[in-house]
């Protein structure tokens, strides 16, 4: 309330409180966790964070046109993420024309036709990026993945390259499908669900409560992370009595402190127990009969996993075999387990072949497909997975394409596009020319933070569609225009009357979300009618696509997506019943669409990461005062760190090998092999029971440290939870 209340009203507050997560109000935009069912929400369905995002975004603050006059593009560039989000919103269009230092206003037909010029004078549309945020809906995502390809790219970058891209590729491959197979349901009465690599309290809070009912159903549940996260010590639920006036609940019964990049060879060596249990009690164990119908690759997983050396585990894990074990007598007392995890298991080079480890673990139990179990990847950015079903995805399947060429009578271009990574080479070097982002904050999301905002100026023409200012506004190209959208908060009216969007979220239910507030600006236009309008200046006629209409009821929009992606048949008519619909998966039938037909157990090469004497390994997170590059204060209440965000957290014994001590200061050096040394200045020193020889920074301030090219296997998703770094100590402090 006091955030909220410091950038809007009471009445303004209560509206977006009162409507967020409800069946007639609006999906929060913050995480993707999904909501109960309706009938079972609770009155206030937010969590404190989502509060503070909504009226972040509903802000009563507004940027004036004098705001540019007053300061340059170079001044703001040097201005924090905080201060430029605490501006307020944006109200008109505004271009930066070239070898101007301001943004100035411009009208609608002047912004969009001098970008669709633009475009048209590519000399081929490979040469145009199309960035897209979890913040756009459905409609905006179908319609702006169509107008890219209707163009002639496939160059569809998305926030999931550089989250869940990994977890995609693992699922895909053992399962055949890229997305987790549990519920709501399924969470709250498994017998044993472990949280690996992630922090529920500050990036999907909601989650505790679905938590705590695990707890109060007789569940058990293991945390597995490189540092202990006050939300799954004790949570005490702020909208129920017992939570108000109780001790709160004990979220994680047990807690393993894993190094970074460990839970691959921790996982291994759970898996070889199971093995050697079943060898020790034939057919009391492993669920044989699940195993030989249902999966294939058995044989060569359980002869690799034989090969396990346990020396090698306690090295890459930092966990005695003792305390594995007991983990293992848990899971043989649990008939069924889920898995949930995050970007603390997908940023990594291995993280591909640590999720495919996880499957390898739910399959032995047969976990897979059945009631009160299965594999969860926690999304944490609201509708990213929606923005990927809808086809925002630089390799789009086959029958995707097809369908969609049908659909509109065109052919979309065949060759694969460039995902985030690929698209700042390509910036870098010139292939790529123009960059238009779908919401989002893309300088300060991606890695390499000094390459990529050099690939940034080197762009002809940058563009954002955004609610508030940010710092992809004042790194940019030649040519940059800010083009401004309503809010997820806000009433979308349209010719075709009061418009609503659908999300999906990250348990594959679709929904929809009504905006209730009056839009910030009356220049304002929504997502999709910003796209439609661009199209038509693009594109003309060269394809069959109504965009005009398409802009005035998103209902049109909606009737073409039921017939070019599977599982959104009558989505009009499902999206309108109060919760929305399920998306099917044919895991929970029982059907893998892999090219066998059967689940896959893979052998998973051991990898280990490694940092020389006097260095450590970093990862970078969150706060949790902050959603993704935002961040509201500069406290991280639960980590109990107020008044900074340039800090690192180091395990106190790794503090006294390198000679330094709790407040010094010191500057980041990231270490990487192509000789660039990348900087991180002067950052306080904070003793923190994170695991040996394991260090945490900030996100997005570490960015920096990211190496471009240090990227996962297979998904090529940027290894941000394995830095090798060494800290260079400034002077030391002065008093307390």
């Amino acid at each position: 309330m006091e955030y909220s209340l410091e950038q809007t009203t009471l009445r303004r507050t209560g509206l977006t409180l009162l409507n967020m997560n409800q069946t007639q109000g609006f999906d929060c935009p913050g995480c993707a966790w999904p909501d109960p069912a309706p009938g079972h929400r609770s009155r206030n369905e937010y969590c404190e964070n989502g509060a503070k995002h909504v009226n972040d975004e509903a802000t009563s603050r507004r940027i004036p046109a004098s705001f540019f006059a007053r300061h340059p593009v170079s001044e703001l560039a040097g201005k924090s993420d905080r201060w430029l989000n605490q501006q307020g919103r944006l109200t008109e269009p505004l271009v930066k024309r070239a070898g101007s230092d301001h943004y100035e206003p411009v009208n609608w037909t002047e912004a969009l036709t001098l970008l669709a010029g633009e475009l048209k004078r590519l000399d081929s549309p490979d040469e145009a990026v199309f960035y897209t945020s979890g913040r756009a809906g459905n409609e905006a995502a179908f319609v702006f993945q169509l107008f890219a390809r209707a163009f002639g790219t496939n160059n569809l970058p998305d926030c999931s390259n550089m989250c869940h891209e990994s977890s995609g590729a693992a699922l895909h491959e053992t399962l055949g499908v890229g997305k987790g197979d549990v519920s709501l349901r399924d969470i709250h009465h498994s017998d044993l669900v472990f949280l690996v690599g992630q922090n529920p309290g500050s990036n999907h809070p909601r989650m505790l409560t679905a938590l705590e009912q695990t707890k109060l159903n007789g569940g058990h549940i293991v945390a597995v992370n490189p540092l202990p996260e006050a939300g799954l010590i004790r949570f005490k639920h702020p909208q129920e009595a017992r939570g108000v006036i109780g001790r709160g609940t004990r979220i994680a019964d047990d807690f393993l402190r894993v190094r970074l990049g460990g839970d691959l060879a921790l996982f291994q060596a759970l898996n070889l127990l199971l093995l050697e249990a079943e060898d020790a009690r034939p057919g009391t164990v492993l669920d044989r009969e699940f195993i030989d119908e249902r999966t294939s690759g058995f044989d060569e997983f359980a002869a690799h996993a034989r090969r396990l050396d346990w020396d090698h585990v306690r090295a890459a894990t930092g966990i005695e075999r003792a305390e594995i074990e007991r983990l293992r007598d848990l899971v043989l007392r649990s008939e069924r387990i889920v898995v949930c995890w995050a970007m603390g298991l997908t940023q990594h080079k291995h993280g591909v072949p640590t999720i495919r480890e996880i499957v390898n673990f739910l399959l032995l139990r047969g976990n897979i497909g059945k009631a009160r179990a299965g594999a969860c990847p926690v999304r944490g950015h609201s509708n990213v997975q929606g923005d990927r079903t809808m086809g925002i995805w630089e390799k789009m399947p086959q029958s995707f394409m097809e369908a969609l060429g049908r659909e509109f009578s065109f052919t979309p271009p065949a060759e694969p596009g460039w995902d985030t990574v690929n698209s700042i080479r390509a910036m870098l070097d010139g292939r790529a020319k123009i960059f238009l982002g779908l919401a989002g904050n893309f300088v300060r999301a991606t890695p390499d933070s000094g390459a990529t905002e050099q690939a940034m100026r080197r762009c002809r023409l940058t563009a954002h569609i955004s609610t508030k200012l940010n710092r992809s506004h004042t790194v940019c190209g030649d040519i940059a225009l800010i083009l401004p959208a309503l809010g997820r908060s806000e009433k979308d009216r349209q010719a075709g009357g009061e418009q609503f969007i659908t999300v999906e979220d990250s348990m594959s239910q679709v929904h929809a979300s009504y905006g209730r507030l009056e839009p910030a600006s009356r220049k304002l236009l929504s997502d999709v009618g910003i796209l439609c309008r661009l199209a038509r200046h693009t594109l003309g006629d060269r394809v069959d696509v109504p965009w005009e209409g398409f802009e005035a009821d998103y209902n049109l929009v909606r009737q073409r997506i039921a017939r070019v992606v599977p599982g959104f048949e009558n989505y009009n008519e499902r999206v309108a019943v109060p919760g929305g619909f399920g998306l099917p998966n044919p895991v929970n039938e029982g059907v893998f669409p892999t090219p066998s037909g059967k689940a896959l157990f893979t052998a998973n090469e051991f990898q280990m990461l490694r940092a020389p004497a006097g260095h450590l390994l970093l990862q970078t997170l969150r706060s949790h005062d902050q959603w993704n590059t935002v961040p509201y204060t500069l406290d991280d209440r639960y980590r109990g760190i107020h008044g900074s965000r340039r800090i690192v957290l180091v395990n106190p014994a790794d503090l006294r090998a390198l000679g330094l001590a709790d407040g010094d200061r010191a500057d980041v050096i990231g270490v990487w092999h192509d000789g660039v040394e990348r900087r991180a200045d002067d950052f306080r020193l904070v003793s923190y029971p994170t695991a040996r020889g394991c260090a945490a920074a900030y996100y997005p301030e570490a960015n920096v440290l990211v190496p471009l090219d240090s990227v996962a296997e297979i998904s090529n998703t940027p290894t941000s939870k394995g830095v090798v770094v060494r800290l260079e100590p400034r002077a030391r402090r002065v008093g307390s």
